[in-house]
């Protein structure tokens, strides 16, 4: 049996860090149906290693969603290729969104799914909360759908042109 994800406060990258390889793996083993990664940039996120995109592949089965949400995508593009080359195989399940509404440092980082969240509330610092608390989950939710709704479709699957 695995541990569950923690719940709490957290502070660091390298907390930060280990809390989206953490929740991603989990994602694959328990499942989860629906996921929201939500960062400006995605920069510091561990995107490019193998073990997260190997999470990440074996999350990836029918009836599963994904919904990136960044301001842009260029250092997605240029500092995570392992992602990108996932993202093209799986970009049916995977709609990628951008807002410019938000400056970056006021941009939601923050993965959610039904069953656990984590939010950065200070991205310089890493620090944040992270949990199964169901009313911060729900806030959590809500300010995410706002930001979806007011996006753009971004971060194409494929650069085939006509």
């Amino acid at each position: 049996m695995t541990d569950p994800l923690p719940g709490g406060r957290f502070s660091g990258r390298e907390a930060f860090v280990q809390l989206v390889r953490d929740a991603l793996d989990c994602a694959a083993r328990e499942g989860w149906r629906e996921l929201i990664l939500s960062d400006a940039t995605f920069e510091d996120w561990p995107l490019r290693e193998r073990s997260v995109v190997e999470s990440l592949q074996a999350w990836s089965a029918s009836g599963r969603r994904m919904t990136l949400l960044a301001s842009r995508y260029d250092e997605v593009i240029r500092l995570h290729p392992r992602f990108v080359n996932w993202r093209k195989t799986w970009g049916h399940i995977i709609d990628c969104r951008v807002s410019r509404a938000s400056t970056p440092a006021d941009f939601p980082s923050a993965i959610w799914s039904a069953g656990w969240f984590m939010q950065r509330l200070d991205v310089q610092r890493s620090t944040g909360v992270c949990g199964d608390d169901r009313d911060r989950s729900i806030a959590l939710k809500e300010f995410l759908d706002e930001k979806i709704r007011n996006s753009s479709p971004g971060f194409s699957a494929s650069t085939i042109g006509l």
